[in-house]
């Protein structure tokens, strides 16, 4: 159990706090490995040069943290609700960034996450609708039925990212980078008929 209300370069392996809540406690510089926090609750957390590495966050709940240059690597993240995040209007990036891990049925809504990294990832049923995600790195990601609508992301990159669907004239994809084979499916919003 956490105990602290600041941990500095600490390095938590196996740590299980499944369905545990977290209130106010401050992590700088720390690295989560291999740790069960299903359904946990962060409240009011503030996560600064973290590291998440093969960790189990199924359904976890950010509710008001924040996040300053922190990675999740092959993490499970699915259904995670990002919008409760509190991001901070000043940084120029995005706080957080994803390799390699699962995200399927996540929601960042109406955030503006300009160069987010998700590469590498499993991104099924993903909301992204009227987000700015401009520069963001989708590059390799499954994006199967997520959404897309009004949501920024000039300049992004989608190399090898594959079964995406992004309607073109609802989108704003200008300057965005596409592998040559799936870049055929921006067509299909257009009802034409590739021959």
């Amino acid at each position: 159990m956490l105990t602290e209300k600041e941990y500095w370069a600490e390095t938590f392996t196996d740590l299980a706090l499944s369905e545990q809540r977290i209130s106010s406690i401050e992590f700088d510089d720390c690295i989560f490995k291999g740790c069960d926090l299903r359904e946990t609750v962060f409240s009011h957390c503030r996560f600064i040069d973290c590291h998440f590495i093969d960790c189990d966050m199924n359904v976890v709940k950010f509710i008001g943290s924040r996040f300053e240059v922190t990675y999740f690597k092959s993490c499970k993240l699915t259904g995670v609700d990002w919008t409760t995040v509190d991001y901070s209007e000043f940084l120029e990036e995005a706080p957080f960034s994803f390799y390699d891990s699962i995200l399927d049925y996540s929601s960042f809504f109406g955030e503006k996450l300009q160069t987010m990294v998700m590469q590498n990832c499993k991104a099924v049923e993903v909301d992204f609708r009227e987000a700015d995600l401009k520069g963001a790195d989708f590059s390799r990601s499954d994006l199967s039925a997520s959404l897309f609508r009004n949501t920024v992301l000039v300049k992004s990159d989608f190399t090898g990212a594959q079964d995406y669907t992004i309607d073109i004239r609802i989108n704003n994809i200008s300057g965005a980078k596409f592998s040559a084979s799936e870049a055929v499916c921006l067509l299909e919003s257009l009802d034409i008929e590739l021959i």
